[in-house]
């Protein structure tokens, strides 16, 4: 089970595609430290009796400014036995007590990575940021292998019809700073409308995408680079860059994959929160955990109108391992 959870809503850039930017000016969240570490007990619970291999993802903004996540993370790998990731912009890595932390409590981090240079730099709003952070994955590469940690260093891209064309470079980039993972989004247009329609993919780029994906991947696998994502994935992107809807009739919500976020509503994904969203107050103890998909679908008579068009990456195989030159890339 994955749990995603949008903990911290500051951030440290003023990325121009993203609702966390340092220059909007909005209320900015953070979770109830009381209330995190009570759920995260109840995970560890649950993770315990089920005998399920449990994940939770930290999201901001960016998480790792928040100054009490050390510490919860140390409780919640130590104490609660819960397995950990996080997702940054890479700029607190440059911190060395933020990288230790990273090499004792968590087992992958993911370091967001737009493009090559100037690339990246004018996606984010910050000149010279790309070669920070190339410096610091690099540091913490070669940390982790001196501690003997097997720390997953991944990379996630947004693809946007300015650097699309960039990819594979921007993949055989990564794989040299010893990154071995890499997912991808497409542009979304629900942050800032006022960015979207024109970078958002054009059809065209799309479709060429996913057609040359498969050698593509083939390729970086031979540098120790596995790409995520599988063929509903590819098709989602392609369908978003021609505006047609597609839904899911049954997501299974809350069966392997579950949202919290920054005001501690736990719903079936990031989508529905408002609709579907239940207080973590009223989950007291693991039981009320494994009821959780019961009470979702029963909420789910009520179709949330973002399921008549669903964008959760998570069930459109954002995290799939495709076959790989008939070899399953799967670590």
């Amino acid at each position: 089970m994955l749990v995603l959870w949008r903990v911290f809503e500051h951030c440290n850039l003023g990325c121009h595609f993203c609702g966390y930017s340092k220059h909007l000016l909005r209320p900015r969240a953070v979770a109830d430290v009381p209330t995190v570490l009570k759920f995260g007990s109840i995970l560890g619970e649950y993770a315990k009796q089920s005998q399920r291999r449990l994940t939770v993802s930290w999201l901001g903004g960016e998480p790792l400014l928040w100054p009490e996540l050390p510490g919860i993370a140390f409780t919640f790998r130590n104490t609660f036995g819960l397995r950990l990731s996080v997702t940054t912009n890479g700029l607190p890595l440059e911190n060395r007590d933020v990288r230790r932390s990273l090499i004792e409590n968590y087992d992958q981090v993911t370091v967001s990575a737009d493009g090559i240079g100037s690339t990246h730099d004018d996606c984010r709003g910050l000149p010279g940021l790309f070669e920070r952070v190339r410096g610091v994955v690099v540091d913490l590469r070669s940390e982790a292998d001196a501690a003997n940690c097997p720390l997953k260093i991944g990379v996630n891209t947004i693809l946007m019809r300015g650097n699309v064309a960039g990819f594979e470079s921007l993949c055989r980039e990564v794989a040299g700073w010893g990154v071995s993972e890499l997912t991808f989004n497409q542009l979304g247009g629900n942050d800032r409308p006022e960015f979207y329609p024109s970078n958002r993919l054009l059809p065209e780029q799309a479709d060429a995408f996913a057609e040359a994906l498969p050698d593509v991947r083939t390729r970086m696998s031979k540098l120790g680079l596995t790409i995520h994502g599988g063929e509903r994935y590819l098709e989602r992107i392609g369908a978003t860059s021609r505006g047609e809807c597609l839904s899911i009739q049954d997501c299974r919500p809350g069966q392997s994959f579950l949202f919290i976020d920054e005001n501690g509503r736990i719903a079936p994904c990031s989508f529905t929160a408002a609709e579907y969203g239940i207080p973590l107050e009223e989950i007291t103890g693991p039981e009320d955990l494994a009821r959780l998909p019961e009470q979702f679908a029963r909420l789910r008579l009520r179709r949330a109108q973002a399921c008549n068009d669903c964008h959760s990456t998570q069930h459109f195989q954002k995290f799939a391992l495709p076959m790989v030159s008939g070899l399953n890339s799967e670590r």
